[in-house]
């Protein structure tokens, strides 16, 4: 039995994009600054995602993963943040990834978010870059 407040689950398209937008609109445009021409791109139709919904069903985080093993726009509603929601999505994508026998994992960090992609066993590569007019980095993780 979950005896967490939320659960995580590979979404069903179209359907669940409405709530999908809502969190990216939200966490990445409003509260990030981020453009929404920047925030919203052809990617998102050819990408597996994950939504975080309470337990009454309303959404809470979400994430997407590229075929090609990219994993971007986890994002996690502020009252929710901190409650292991950012773990699961990731833990999420990661298991889409080894279902679809991808190799490996990357993505682009946040700086800000780079101490929690390396307690989830990601490697920072590289050097720091701006993307949508925030500082990342690239990291990898290899899937066991």
């Amino acid at each position: 039995m979950n005896d967490r407040a939320y659960q995580v689950r590979r979404a069903e398209m179209p359907a669940d994009l409405p709530a999908i937008r809502s969190i990216r609109d939200l966490v990445f445009v409003q509260e990030q600054q981020v453009p929404r021409e920047l925030e919203w791109d052809d990617a998102d139709a050819g990408c597996i995602h994950v939504l975080a919904e309470d337990n009454n069903g309303h959404p809470v985080g979400t994430g997407r993963l590229a075929p090609d093993g990219k994993i971007g726009r986890v994002a996690v509603l502020p009252t929710w943040r901190r409650k292991g929601i950012g773990t699961a999505i990731l833990a999420e994508l990661v298991n889409e990834a080894l279902a679809c026998g991808l190799a490996e994992c990357r993505l682009h960090a946040q700086a800000s978010a780079l101490d929690f992609y390396i307690r989830q066993g990601f490697v920072a590569e590289g050097p720091l870059f701006e993307e949508a007019g925030i500082t990342h980095r690239l990291m990898r993780l290899q899937p066991r």
